[in-house]
């Protein structure tokens, strides 16, 4: 169609044409150029962020303190869990979106040592083994969750995380892995994934050899597949292997594996990289994959693959847990062994219901695995429960303990007893010191995730939120951590992604929902809550509504009948 003949139709459709013909050229635009970035320029948002710092100092309320209110009856998703070498009471945590927090007491008081950045959110916190004292953070949490945030690069600390400076990689947006060398802490190697919903090229493995003053991308294969996961042979720090992978996430789907995934090895530092597929799946049904070398064998390495051939299509009609259709059901977590430092693999683990079921559908958020550090053939894979193999992965058995918190995401093993073990899931840090038989829950740590957050009118107000994880709770707002009763916060109705409203005119009724838009209303009486669901529903012959994880809704501000 001409503009002439476009400009020739009635006035009354011209304003429907000129939108169509714009979003028509659009689509096209977009189909040919898919490298088009939606992202902030990363030198703009660190400016922005020495700007914001210079009018803290300049604003009436700088000296206004913020009071922690709780709760302290939970916490929340940790990324990762560092302990320096010879201080075992000391441990660092990283969380998935409230900075760093360390402990010198083993869990009994936490102080945040990495609260004012310009991203709080984490992906990986490494500790040099020559001194430890030098400290290095990633940031942009690497797990693909509904929560996760984009990072500003990494951060160095040569005071044991008193003060940070920043060292650059700031377009990477996420850090899976920071490796710093045995001797020579100025030589650190990191794993980029990159940009969760966007094409990028700053993501791969770097390189510096100067403390951070410079980097060098060492292994890089295209603008969507990054580093996921990168360890160091402990007996040649020459030699490392790095595990690569299709983070791009689609805002319709889930990360899909393609074509260039796999793991990587070098034997120079990471001049020069090999392919090692050998054993492996075929890269086009590789997702996430985690690796780990035995200290007591170097030969030995372990990986923990999400592997996405299809075993079984879903019947007609067939729905998941969150009722949603069905998608194809996958092989799942398969754990692989080489004994001859990648160059042969052998699938080790069993093909049952466990291991397939082990990430559920979102493998690509976990891939977790690691050796025991005195015990080549002990170990552990990390999804949403957490497992241990005595025999080099042919039989695992989950961990299960009061408070031990599903998903996981860190484990760190005491080299001097393998029965000292520290976690890092969604629920927070857990010790054992048994090996696992039991555990210590540190609900004390205040890394939850808060969806949102909204009051009501009582006097005193109370304090509402829906927790990443960990459904929806009340709070009173006068609340006082240590000194009132933990039990002051309470469940309510409502999910871990939900919108909470009340009612203007009753503060006794809540609409909330549980996930996916199924919005509900609740009123509290005699006691307790009763709850109906209200959520729209399609009409006969059209297809089931959608909504999104935390799909949003409000009531009118003139009319609280309106929702």
């Amino acid at each position: 169609m001409s503009f002439k003949r476009i400009f020739h139709h009635s006035k009354p459709h011209l304003s429907f044409v000129l939108i169509s013909f714009i979003l028509l050229i659009t689509t096209q635009i977009q189909a040919k150029n898919q490298k088009l970035i939606h992202s902030t320029d990363a030198k703009l948002r660190l400016k922005w962020y020495e700007k914001h710092l210079a009018m803290k100092k300049q604003s009436l309320f700088k000296d206004l303190k913020w009071r922690f209110i709780g709760p302290e009856i939970m916490s929340g998703r940790v990324t990762d869990v560092d302990v320096p070498k010879g201080r075992k009471y000391t441990i660092y945590a990283a969380s998935a979106s409230g900075g760093v927090w360390k402990t010198v007491n083993e869990g009994t008081t936490w102080e945040p040592i990495f609260e004012e950045a310009l991203s709080t959110s984490i992906g990986d916190i490494a500790i040099a083994p020559s001194n430890p004292d030098i400290l290095w953070v990633g940031t942009g949490e690497a797990n693909i969750f509904r929560s996760s945030m984009a990072g500003s690069g990494v951060y160095r600390s040569l005071d044991a995380g008193k003060t940070w400076e920043h060292m650059g990689l700031a377009c990477t947006h996420t850090i899976a892995r920071i490796v710093i060398h045995p001797k020579d802490p100025d030589i650190v190697h990191v794993a980029a994934s990159g940009h969760e919903w966007t094409y990028n090229e700053e993501r791969g493995v770097y390189k510096t050899t100067d403390g951070g003053k410079t980097w060098s991308k060492v292994l890089y294969i295209n603008e969507k597949i990054g580093a996921i996961d990168l360890v160091m042979d402990p007996s040649d720090s020459d030699v490392l292997y790095a595990a690569m992978w299709n983070r791009i996430r689609r805002r319709w789907s889930d990360p899909r594996p393609s074509p260039g995934d796999g793991i990587f090895k070098t034997t120079d530092g990471g001049e020069t990289w090999k392919k090692l597929a050998k054993g492996l799946p075929p890269s086009e049904i590789t997702g996430r994959i985690g690796i780990a070398v035995a200290r007591t064998n170097p030969n030995i390495i372990y990986a923990f693959i999400d592997n996405h051939e299809i075993i079984q299509k879903p019947k007609p009609g067939e729905l998941d847990s969150y009722g949603r259709p069905m998608a194809p059901v996958i092989k799942g977590a398969e754990a692989y062994r080489s004994d001859d430092k990648g160059e042969t693999w052998k699938k080790v683990s069993p093909s049952d219901e466990m291991m397939q079921k082990f990430g559920s559908t979102y493998g690509w958020v976990f891939g977790q695995i690691r050796v025991d550090p005195n015990d080549e053939d002990t170990v552990y894979i990390l999804g949403i429960s957490m497992a241990r193999s005595k025999d080099g992965g042919k039989t695992f058995h989950k961990f299960k303990y009061p408070g031990l918190h599903v998903d996981h995401h860190a484990l760190w093993i005491d080299p001097e007893d393998s029965n000292h073990l520290v976690n890092g899931n969604d629920g927070g840090v857990n010790v054992s010191y048994d090996g696992g038989k039991t555990w210590i829950n540190y609900e004390n740590l205040p890394a939850v995730q808060f969806y949102n957050v909204t009051v009501d009118m009582a006097e005193p107000f109370n304090v509402y939120g829906s927790i990443q994880d960990n459904n929806s709770w009340k709070g009173p707002v006068t609340y006082k951590p240590v000194e009132d009763p933990k039990w002051q916060w309470t469940r309510i109705p409502g999910g871990e992604a939900s919108y909470l409203v009340f009612d203007p005119t009753n503060p006794n009724i809540l609409y909330s929902q549980s996930f996916y838009g199924r919005i509900q209303k609740s009123e509290f009486k005699d006691g307790k809550w009763k709850t109906v669901k209200i959520a729209p529903k399609a009409k006969e012959g059209e297809p089931k509504f959608r909504g999104q994880w935390l799909a949003p809704f409000m009531i009118s501000p003139h009319n609280p009948f309106v929702v």
